[in-house]
């Protein structure tokens, strides 16, 4: 048995994301599991070093996780040949240049999305990737979330026979700042700095559509900046000049619709944070990021519309769930051990900065439809 050592620099890592999904939930807890084992029985260790603009953050957040590795210096980390992988989470604003920098120093990619703040640096990125001949990869995770896990399978086994039309409802409330602190950064609502839902959250769908009903072929999509201000983490108050929800129709390769509506701004009355309903002739399905439920077509009961008396149904009992039938682990987890995996043993791993771009150019079309009130095509992509 081969011990592998991977070195990694994980840009950015102080950020909520970085540290609880990245750091905490994936490379930590692969290390403290023993690394990734390969068929051969060789083993992949992750040896991050942890970089960002705080020293001392990055030195507590180290200690705290009993790693020895943290700089302030990129540069010095990417001259650095024990350092393979280029990992980045920074704010979108500030992805593009450290990727290029990675790039350049012959460092394989891994990085958040939207890989860029527009469809131009996204595109550079995976053209420059491909020239210098350097693996790369992009987030996706919710693909491995146990609900859209249950889901695919759904897709695949055919139980929807045609799918008709899939909708999605996104969002909670993000407190202002004022009378409570907001559960997301102030940036995150200001345009200037790469905020916004759309160019956030519609790179999450545009990779979950794709992979599971369709390429995304055209789009409709509305904007709005439903809390004009906000107090950010000083406790100053900001004018938000992103939008903090959208309301969007996709037309899937096929002929699926979809309609998403993506919100910081609506308080939760359904099962999860995330919910997806999909309807074919067959059978339904509704899964949420854990939970998946179905009614086939021989089980689907014939209410009648009548407003004069009580509603005679409970609409959630009629409805069943779908078994786990394995154990589901991290969604980031998952596929940072699957990129581990290619950087190390060449296997497969399809969502590369391609794959990122998609994204991007769906957030870019979506500010589009917005901006002129209008339907869009959506071209596909090539380097």
């Amino acid at each position: 048995m081969a011990l592998h050592k991977l070195g990694i620099i994980m840009n950015g890592v102080t950020g909520r994301m970085g540290t609880n999904q990245h750091l905490i939930r994936s490379i930590v807890a692969i290390r403290n599991q023993g690394g990734v084992s390969l068929p051969n029985g060789d083993v992949i260790m992750p040896d991050p070093i942890l970089v960002g603009r705080n020293e001392n953050k990055l030195q507590a957040l180290a200690e705290a996780h009993n790693l020895t590795r943290y700089s302030t210096n990129l540069e010095e980390c990417l001259a650095d040949p024990y350092n393979v992988i280029y990992f980045d989470s920074q704010t979108t604003d500030r992805r593009a240049e450290g990727i290029r920098k990675a790039i350049a120093a012959g460092k394989h990619i891994y990085c958040e999305k939207p890989t860029a703040s527009n469809l131009e640096d996204s595109l550079e990125l995976a053209r420059m990737a491909r020239e210098a001949g350097v693996k790369n990869g992009v987030v996706q995770d919710k693909l491995f979330l146990p609900g859209l896990l249950k889901l695919k399978r759904l897709v695949d086994s055919g139980f929807f026979g045609r799918i008709l039309s899939v909708n999605m409802q996104f969002g909670y409330w993000v407190f202002e700042g004022d009378w409570q602190p907001g559960q997301r950064p102030s940036w995150n609502y200001r345009a200037e700095d790469g905020g916004g839902i759309i160019l956030d959250m519609f790179p999450h769908w545009r990779y979950v559509l794709d992979n599971l009903f369709g390429e995304v072929r055209a789009l409709s999509c509305l904007g709005v900046t439903h809390i004009p201000q906000r107090v950010d983490e000083k406790g100053e108050p900001y004018a938000c000049t992103a939008e903090d929800a959208a309301y969007a129709t996709f037309e899937l390769e096929g002929g699926i619709i979809v309609h998403v509506n993506s919100s910081w701004a609506v308080r939760v009355n359904r099962e999860d944070l995330l919910t997806i309903q999909v309807d074919g002739t067959e059978g339904s399905a509704v899964a949420g990021l854990r939970d998946c439920k179905v009614q086939h077509r021989v089980n689907t009961p014939k209410p009648v519309w009548n407003p004069d008396i009580p509603n005679p149904f409970n609409f959630f009992e009629q409805w069943q769930q779908v078994p786990d039938n394995q154990v589901f682990d991290n969604a980031f987890k998952i596929q940072w051990e699957m990129f581990l995996k290619h950087v190390a043993a060449d296997t497969p791993f399809p969502w590369d900065l391609l794959e990122g771009a998609k994204g991007t150019q769906l957030a870019e079309l979506g500010l589009l439809s917005w901006r002129e009130r209008r339907w869009v095509d959506v071209p596909r992509l090539e380097v």
